[in-house]
């Protein structure tokens, strides 16, 4: 019995020390295009504002859970600004990685998704570009894989273990597809 309460407390200590944390975390507001970009670079893989595995963007951008869309949020002219200034970044790869949703990656694995890429649907690959027209239009343009990657990453892709590739992505998928 002493063990089951030592376990308790102990599950209970590391579940509030996990709320606090998210709470801190989420006070550390993204408040700028560049501290955006460099959450971005750290997290590796983020959604805009879809609830999924990873961390939402614009909840990272208000420092703060959003309840329904952003596009009803107080901030959400600020959210738009730094949704477009990172989105329109050459570090950043808009996709539907995960759920059809969008998918921000940061360059640094683009070499692992392109190695993965026949893990994938094509169009969880596409690259996804937004267009507000002035008449506030939403038009959205998509570049088929592998017609967006350079071929620097190309060449990079080679040279990765594709077990690791997978890893990189592992919050991405409901279960890891076997490689031999």
């Amino acid at each position: 019995m002493t063990l089951e309460k030592n376990t308790n407390i102990a599950t209970n200590n590391a579940t509030n020390n996990a709320k606090l944390n998210t709470e801190y975390k989420l006070k550390q507001k993204c408040d700028s295009p560049e501290k955006a970009l460099l959450f971005v670079q750290q997290q590796g893989i983020v959604l805009v504002s879809a609830k999924g595995p990873v961390p939402r963007l614009t909840e990272e951008i208000v420092g703060e859970p959003i309840k329904g869309s952003w596009w009803a949020h107080p901030q959400s002219h600020h959210l738009f600004k730094i949704l477009e200034a990172v989105s329109a970044s050459d570090q950043i790869l808009v996709c539907r990685l995960m759920n059809a949703k969008l998918t921000l990656v940061h360059r640094r694995l683009w070499p692992s998704l392109v190695r993965i890429a026949g893990h994938l649907a094509p169009e969880q690959l596409a690259q996804v570009r937004e267009q507000h027209t002035p008449s506030g239009r939403h038009v959205t343009h998509e570049i088929a894989f592998p017609d967006w990657v350079p071929a620097a990453i190309f060449a990079e892709s080679i040279h990765i273990d594709e077990n690791a590739a997978l890893d990189d992505f592992s919050s991405c998928f409901v279960r890891r597809p076997f490689i031999k």
